[in-house]
């Protein structure tokens, strides 16, 4: 235990004196509350000329988290950052030597830094949320409605998740310039074909960023019904996630540094 502690304590010590990382919390944080709150501004403004059919299906909780898709394209970064810049700059022999149990090195790199996520991404959710609950003025709702606290939670999770779930894939790939060009275009372009075309949809719908924002609705999408609720979602993008780390996991104990 001592060991781990020591790790631990090594690991934060790396992610803080970085700054790249530290940063792109920041912007996640920012880019969230910020693109939330101007989009639930632009909803307010034009709630009155909506058509009766749009106005069933507005979902004031899952608007507040609208920048979330720009907000963890940053939460994306960070993951990334926190493995490979270890690989970019050749410091990870020196970590392998003073940590020769590679799966220590690794689980305890990535709680430190899940940790890290998880607290930002909290306070980006309430951020979010109550921000964007002020744009909405009269079609705000309040944490007490039905299903409101879960979506809240389930946005902290959720960007959290995907930091993580960044961090398994940079374990598997090593090279940050290879791990950002694969997740980039996996979320925000294979991801949107496949969930938006109706021959695709089904296989869409499984893939971790689409399950998992299920957490974050209130009001399910008209037309998008889905065969899970927000926590089956959620337990989906969880489980891509462990796939990942464990990817992760073997190819770090077989590689050499």
């Amino acid at each position: 235990m001592a060991a781990v502690s020591q790790v631990l304590r090594s690991e934060w010590t790396k992610i803080r004196s970085v700054r790249s990382t530290v940063w792109t919390l920041g912007v996640a944080l920012v880019v969230t509350v910020a693109l939330g709150a101007l989009i639930c501004l632009l909803a307010s403004n034009d709630f009155g000329s909506t058509a009766p059919r749009d106005r069933a299906g507005f979902d004031p909780a899952g608007t507040s988290f609208a920048g979330m898709g720009l907000g963890q394209l940053a939460m994306i970064v960070f993951g990334v950052l926190v493995v490979s810049n270890e690989y970019s700059t050749g410091m990870i022999r020196t970590s392998l030597a003073a940590v020769p149990q590679r799966g220590v090195f690794l689980f305890c790199k990535i709680a430190v830094a899940t940790l890290l996520a998880l607290v930002v991404s909290f306070v980006t959710a309430f951020l979010s949320f109550f921000v964007g609950q002020a744009m909405l003025g009269a079609h705000a709702v309040s944490l007490g409605d039905p299903g409101v606290l879960r979506a809240v939670v389930g946005a902290g999770l959720y960007m959290t998740v995907i930091g993580v779930f960044a961090m398994g894939v940079a374990t598997m790939l090593r090279s940050p310039m290879l791990a950002l060009g694969t997740l980039m275009p996996f979320f925000f372009l294979i991801s949107s074909i496949l969930g938006n075309v109706s021959a695709t949809r089904k296989i869409g719908r499984y893939l971790p960023d689409q399950a998992g924002a299920r957490i974050m609705q209130v009001v399910p999408s008209a037309g998008h019904d889905v065969p899970y609720g927000p926590w089956g979602g959620f337990g989906i993008m969880l489980a891509w996630t462990a796939a990942v780390l464990l990817g992760g996991y073997l190819l770090l104990k077989r590689r050499d540094a």
